[in-house]
């Protein structure tokens, strides 16, 4: 603890679910940090941290440090926000011991808001495409990032909620704007019920009323401004959202993310803000790969599903089966060149890495020929794992990784709080 203050830049090296959450948690508790920023991605993020006494919170715009008292966080103006989702993550807090959370955030004001309407069409589309759904969360981030590229003067941003009497013409612009272009989908989807209640929000707009009203408590009760007080007398974590290998540029396309996954967006806001913070850039990932949704999965491997139960992951939501395989270091490799290396590792789940039957795959084959190095066309579903043993000892497995990945595994968690989670190499 006798370090200059450091920035902890946070990402999961794998297609997310890797438990960045929990990694931010220990870290918060372990260095004294004061803040948390959240550095892309939107209310799709499902970071889960449990305490000892047995709380348990899945964060999405909130950081993962909200735990410790007193930490604050920064949404930067790559986060999408949603009102309502953001409400009810707030009152989640509130009611196990995180009282009055609100007070602990600030919102960057060019902040991209979802509205009804895009979370609907980001809905309809997906059902639409049917079997060849691309794993949508549902939460209409994609749709409008696409808006915004596409008609940035349409989408709302987080400084506009301070503006009651222009919200009303803006959200029914929104509405217009997606019922014209999903007109067929939405013909398409009437005989799906789970599709009624998204067609309903763009044909009746009964709730914008109630939109509003969500919107500008939102700006009366958070602190949205027009650039954010990063501390720089302290320890600051910048905490990722997804994996890299759904990354928007990186990634195996049709199923990523429309986010920028890697480290480049809290370099940005760095650069930005001239802060003085050393960083250290620490990548996660568990010691077996899983995969929410659909989309390529070289390792997948169901029959060891039923010894990896997963407590807070499941498939009632929009992306559908949570998925299971062995670890993938051809796909570990590549997501670390993707964003340029890291200086430490923090891996996690390895209470259960001897019922994963102690094998990791390190090349890939097709044909008869094999690859240990992957690009973002590389098509991962035409490719067979090819495995190797590394022994029955976690010991094994994390040196194995160390020589493989060239990083240090500084962090080794071993289950689900902070108390299960060492620092065995300094960082």
């Amino acid at each position: 603890m006798n370090k200059a203050p450091r920035a902890f830049q946070v990402v999961d090296l794998a297609f997310g679910d890797c438990g960045k959450g929990t990694i931010v948690d220990f870290l918060t508790r372990r260095f004294d940090v004061r803040a948390v920023v959240r550095f892309n991605g939107g209310p799709q993020a499902g970071h889960n941290v449990v305490t000892p006494d047995g709380r348990h919170h899945t964060f999405a715009h909130f950081g993962s440090g909200s735990f410790v008292p007193g930490v604050r966080t920064l949404l930067s103006r790559f986060m999408l926000i949603e009102p309502y989702a953001l409400f009810n993550e707030a009152a989640h807090l509130d009611s196990i011991g995180i009282r009055d959370p609100m007070r602990l955030l600030e919102i960057d004001s060019r902040c991209r808001v979802i509205t009804p309407p895009q979370i609907a069409a980001n809905r309809l589309r997906e059902l639409a495409r049917g079997a060849n759904a691309h794993g949508t969360c549902g939460m209409g981030v994609g749709e409008t990032v696409a808006d915004s590229i596409a008609d940035p003067k349409l989408v709302l941003r987080a400084g506009d909620l301070r503006h009651r009497d222009q919200l009303a013409p803006r959200l029914r612009a929104i509405a217009e704007k997606k019922a014209g272009e999903l007109k067929q989908v939405v013909e398409a989807c009437r005989e799906i019920p789970r599709a009624v209640p998204s067609i309903e929000t763009l044909q009746d707009l009964r709730w914008i009323d109630a939109a509003i009203e969500t919107s500008a408590a939102l700006s009366r009760e958070a602190s949205i401004v027009d650039a954010l007080t990063i501390p720089a007398d302290s320890n600051v974590i910048f905490e990722g959202a997804q994996g890299v290998l759904l990354d928007e540029t990186a990634g195996f396309h049709p199923h990523t993310t429309w986010s920028t996954t890697t480290f480049a967006n809290s370099d940005r806001l760095r650069d930005e803000l001239q802060s003085p913070l050393n960083r250290l850039r620490i990548g996660v990932l568990r010691c077996y790969f899983t995969r929410h949704g659909p989309g390529p999965f070289v390792t997948e491997d169901d029959s060891i599903r039923a010894r990896l139960p997963e407590l807070h992951n499941d498939a009632s939501g929009w992306q559908g089966m949570f998925r299971v395989g062995h670890f993938d270091c051809v796909a570990a490799r590549y997501a670390m060149e993707a964003c340029g290396g890291v200086d430490a590792l923090a891996v996690t789940h390895l209470d259960r890495w001897a019922a994963i039957s102690n094998q990791v795959c390190d090349a890939y084959e097709r044909d008869g020929a094999g690859i240990t190095e992957l690009r973002p066309d590389t098509p991962l579903d035409e490719y067979r794992p090819i495995y190797k043993r590394v022994g029955d000892r976690e010991e094994e497995f994390l040196k194995y990784l160390e020589e493989q990945l060239n990083a240090p595994v500084a962090i080794r968690s071993f289950g689900p709080t902070y108390l299960e989670k060492s620092l065995p190499k300094e960082i």
